[in-house]
């Protein structure tokens, strides 16, 4: 027997996943846990594996081949996939190998049953499952039949649903390998699985059992429906019961089959209270042993509990760390910006260091620690109000935790989450030379920084940028841009509470703030159109335009017709806005004077569905809108009683929201402004890098935190191994789902709308923009790829300013995340468009192309036949 192609389970080590594959790897680790029993057996190691594919050189082309396929091209993976198989099965088990696999056999049992298990490199990973994604035979009986399904593992490595797995996941197909486990058979009265944290929650004091009788088959074949158990701090807190008609069997000759259950016992539970609190106690046992939630595979005969598996659970979101053992409330910054993607290490090391709050940092994304403010009576109800006004849902998330009694400490009201002593900001008067001077002081601040900073390398960089990261917060907080910006909030909030009290009117503030003067985001949509203008009397320019696939189009547009005057407005524009980009508080994400060809399809968007001069046109009957419903409002207040001092009430709040408003978006454009002016003088860093070979290439440096890339750019050493780990954990955390609230015991919170005013079928959202309108609704998760024609409605998961562009050629807007005052909510009143954010899967429930009606006076949102 050569040992090279088979390894006792119980000799194999948790860090063996090279040779054994991630199942074997955890068996055997398993196996080392004290009460723990693991069946018995061997596994046919990855040497094995390699040995067949270096007999067969047609699989290495195969192989290539296979990488070159997108994800979604599912006939080619079939067709493939197929291909593959056939080849591995044709190859058989090498004569070696079969020698090795026949002499366990005598070892275990000649004649024994077994279950036949694939144990592939790139599996039960913490950031991939590959939960189902290849193949376990069950009950197989003799030396034969275990070499045949040996062979169906190893083939098993080419399934469709594994290789279309692999290519989301990013994982090369060359470089997994194939184990086998055999492991002597448990013939079970019942089986099923333990998740140590509810898979639904996330709450990770919550065990949930799921428990069948038979076979666990039974369960992963959907055949019955299991018995679920809820634990937590050793008590079933939950259960539900139901009939089980059905078990899978093992059969004497080999094989299984499903039988009916005996009346008598199909509404009896799977297991006693007894033994699923000991399943539970097992699998914190086990989940201490790997530092993190597991999902068990187990199964109970006569001798006790038996576990043939165990996996991370890699759908749950993480928890932010904590230096202690109190209970935590996180909400989520990502929706108050309107950037729920996962950020690399750089970025949001960057984002930490120039916020105004502490923030904690958990699945590639942010969160702030709200339990003081919380839970001190008086800082709670100011917390939940602006929440609300921004996010309902994140409101009744932190609702629904406050009424549970049990989570949220009370303190009382003079701790440090209270009221700031100083109380309120002083009024300002309704001046717009205060906010000319606001943006003044910030421009000066940018263009000092550009200046300072050329001449900065290596350790002196980094201490100027420690330097310019205290005047970014000085400039971010300076006291008068937060009393314009909460006086233009709070005037639309009066507007919008005073109108509807006086007049009946929902909304009101949304068409008396149309075209507010100085909104640097609406602005630049408008200026696209523009640009447009520019390039539409030249149609070779147009031409070009269309056939754009790399960010280097600028240069040879010189040499077209037209080109200079096209490439001196897109270059205008770029030197205004180039700094922005989708998902920007990301110092990591491209921006767009670094790939400009992002812009190429608004602007042929715009030239394909307006006229020239649109933008100063559009500006201007928005304007003329808001006027006319001003004098509407006034006229119809003067009618009331006490009519003449309403009227001056809402005149002197209609002229301060107009005056301040527009303000509201330029803080984030001052942020960005500074957050490329920071990135251009780290990537000149992260080159000097490159050339001394400390990295490996440029954008090694954005999976680095600012502290340690600091310390590379002093030492001249860097930890490839720690980038290749944040590379892979960036790839995973990508594909989670960041919660609006987060606990320490790590329950994801969504809250919900509690309403009953929209008709049945209807989705709820927050309504920002008022109006309604039908149209063609059109999913877009990226912005480049927007292909959008007047009247249609956007539907996306969240629009930071970048997406304003397109604003100006829809007709309404839908997203998942946003609030009355984030971007995407002001730009759509700005444009007049109906919108409705905060809907919840709005891109999977809202089909592309299907006609929908969006109430944005009212909030939900109408799929129409």
């Amino acid at each position: 027997m050569d040992e090279r192609y088979v390894v006792d389970l119980s000799e194999i080590a948790g860090d063996q996943v090279a040779a054994v594959g991630g199942k074997a790897a955890h068996l055997g680790e398993l196996s080392r846990i004290e009460e723990i029993r693991v069946p018995a057996g061997f596994c046919v190691t990855t040497d094995a594996f390699r040995r067949v594919m270096a007999d067969v050189p047609s699989i290495a082309g195969q192989l290539d081949e296979l990488a070159r396929v997108r994800p979604d091209d599912q006939e080619t993976i079939r067709t493939l996939g197929a291909r593959l198989r056939r080849t591995v099965r044709a190859a058989g088990v090498p004569g070696d190998v079969a020698e090795a696999i026949t002499g366990a056999l005598g070892r275990f049992g000649e004649r024994a049953a077994y279950a036949v298990r694939s144990s592939a490199t790139a599996e039960d990973l913490p950031t991939a499952s590959f939960a189902g994604q290849q193949d376990t035979y069950l009950n197989v009986v003799g030396p034969a039949a275990v070499l045949e399904h040996v062979s169906r593992c190893w083939a098993s490595l080419f399934t469709e649903r594994a290789v279309t797995y692999r290519l989301a996941k990013g994982i090369d197909h060359r470089a997994v390998r194939m184990a086998v486990v055999v492991q002597r058979m448990v013939l079970p009265e019942a089986s099923g699985i333990l998740f140590t944290a509810d898979p639904v929650t996330g709450h990770r004091k919550t065990a949930t059992v799921d428990a069948g009788f038979g076979l666990g088959e039974a369960l992963v074949s959907g055949l019955v429906n299991p018995d679920v158990f809820r634990v937590r701090d050793g008590v079933i807190v939950d259960r539900t019961i139901v009939a089980k008609q059905r078990a899978v069997r093992a059969l004497p000759e080999g094989g299984t089959r499903d039988v009916a259950v005996e009346a008598r016992r199909q509404e009896q539970p799977a297991l006693t209270d007894a033994q699923v609190l000991r399943l539970a106690q097992l699998g914190r046992r086990i989940e201490a042993h790997f530092g993190r939630p597991q999902d068990i595979e187990w199964c109970l005969d006569g001798e006790g509990f038996h576990i043939v598996q165990s996996r991370p659970v890699t759908t749950l979101f993480p928890v932010p760390e904590a230096d202690d053992q109190e209970n935590h409330v996180y909400v989520s910054v990502g929706h108050q910006q309107m950037m729920t993607d996962a950020m690399k290490p750089l970025g949001l090391s960057m984002w930490r260091m120039t916020a105004m709050v502490p923030m904690q940092e958990a699945g590639g994304r942010l969160f702030v620690d709200v339990t003081p403010r919380l839970a001190a009576p008086a800082s709670r109800a100011a917390l939940l109000d602006l929440m609300g006004r921004g996010d309902p849902l994140i409101t009744d998330a932190l609702r629904t935790l406050l009424d549970r009694g049990d989570f949220v400490p009370s303190l009382p009201d003079t701790s440090p989450g209270g009221p700031p002593a100083a109380g309120a900001p002083a009024p300002i008067d309704t001046d717009p030379a205060l906010v000319t001077e606001l943006v003044e002081r910030s421009e000066a601040s940018v263009a000092a920084l550009e200046r300072d900073i050329r001449t900065r390398t290596g350790s002196e960089l980094f201490d100027f940028l420690l330097e310019a990261f205290e005047e970014h917060k000085r400039v971010l907080g300076d006291p008068l841009s937060m009393q314009v910006i909460m006086a233009g909030m709070e005037a639309t909030w009066w507007l919008n509470d005073h109108l509807r009290d006086w007049l009946g009117e929902k909304n009101a503030a949304d068409t008396l703030t149309l075209s507010a003067p100085g909104n640097v985001t609406s602005q630049m949509g408008l200026a696209l159109m523009d640009v447009a203008d520019a390039v539409r009397p030249h149609p070779e320019v147009v031409a070009f335009l269309q056939g754009v696939g790399d960010d280097d189009f600028l240069d040879d547009l010189a040499e077209l017709p037209g080109g200079p005057e096209s490439r001196d407005a897109i270059e205008a524009y770029l030197d205004r806005y180039g700094m922005r980009c989708v998902g920007e508080i990301d110092i990591t994400r491209p921006r767009w004077r670094e790939q400009p060809s992002a812009l190429v399809p608004a602007i042929l968007d715009n030239i394909r569905n307006f006229p020239p001069g649109a933008a100063a046109r559009r500006f201007e009957e928005g304007r003329q809108k808001a006027l006319r419903k001003e004098q509407e409002v006034l006229s119809r207040l003067r009618a009331l009683p006490d009519g003449e001092r309403k009227a001056d009430e809402t005149k002197r709040m209609i002229d301060r929201v107009r005056t301040f408003i527009g303000y509201r978006e330029y803080p984030k454009y001052g942020i960005v402004s500074r957050y490329f002016v920071y990135k251009r003088a780290l990537l000149a860093e992260a080159e000097r890098l490159v050339r001394a070979g400390v990295l490996a290439e440029q954008e090694d440096a954005f999976h680095l935190t600012f502290q340690e890339l600091r310390e590379a750019a002093r030492s001249l050493r860097a930890d490839g191994e720690l980038i290749r780990r944040r590379k892979d954990a960036f790839r995973a955390y990508r594909a989670l789902t960041p919660p609006r609230v987060l606990t320490s015991d790590g329950e994801a919170l969504n809250g919900a709308y509690r309403r009953d005013d929209a008709p049945a079928g209807a989705l709820p959202g927050l309504p920002v923009s008022a109006g309604t309108v039908e149209g063609r609704a059109r999913v877009v998760l990226d912005m480049t790829q927007a292909d959008l024609e007047p009247g249609d409605i956007l539907v996306t998961a969240y629009t930071d300013p970048s997406w304003s562009p397109l604003f100006v050629g829809i007709a309404g807007l839908v997203t998942e995340v946003g609030g009355l005052m984030t971007h995407g909510a002001v730009i759509a009143r700005e444009y007049g468009l109906p919108a409705v954010v905060g809907v919840e899967r709005a891109t999977s429930l809202i089909p592309d192309g299907r006609r929908i009606r969006v109430h944005g006076t009212d909030g939900y949102i109408e799929l129409l036949p």
